[in-house]
C-alpha cells in the first residue's frame, strides 16, 4: 500500500512563499499520476495542480503562475511550490495519488485518486 507523508506547511505572511513536500512510500515514477488538493472547513475539496509519471503538469486557474508542481524521482517525493500567497489561499493541503489507472489531462484536477496523505496546513495572513 503506498503512503503519502506531507511537510512544510505554515503560516505565512500574503506575497510569501512556502513549499510543499509530500514523501511516498513506493518510487514514485511508478505512480501514474499525482496531485494536489486543498480545503477550506466548510467548503469542497479543489484540485489546485496536477503531474503524471512523464513530468506532464495541469493547474487550477486561480494558482496559475504563482504555484509550481514538480517531483524528484531519486528522492520519492512530490513538491508544490507556492509564491505570491494570498489570504485565500489558506487551506489545508492534501497530496493525493493514483496508482490504478492513468487519468486523461482533463480530468486530472477532478479526478477521485485512490491514495491520500494527511494533509499539511497553510496559513496566510493579510
Amino acid at each position: 500500500q503506498v503512503k503519502l507523508v506531507e511537510s512544510g506547511g505554515g503560516s505565512v505572511q500574503a506575497g510569501g512563499s512556502v513549499r510543499l513536500s509530500c514523501a511516498t512510500s513506493v518510487s514514485i515514477s511508478t505512480i501514474y499520476n499525482m496531485a494536489w488538493f486543498r480545503q477550506v472547513p466548510g467548503k469542497e475539496r479543489e484540485g489546485v495542480a496536477a503531474i503524471d509519471d512523464a513530468g506532464d503538469t495541469s493547474y487550477a486557474g486561480f494558482v496559475k503562475g504563482r504555484f509550481t508542481i514538480s517531483k524528484d524521482n531519486a528522492k520519492n517525493t512530490l513538491y508544490l511550490e507556492m509564491n505570491s500567497l494570498k489570504p485565500e489561499d489558506t487551506a489545508m493541503y492534501y497530496c493525493a495519488a493514483e496508482t490504478r489507472v492513468t487519468v486523461i489531462p482533463d480530468a486530472r484536477l477532478y479526478h477521485e485518486y485512490n491514495i491520500w496523505g494527511q494533509g499539511t496546513q497553510v496559513t496566510v495572513s493579510s
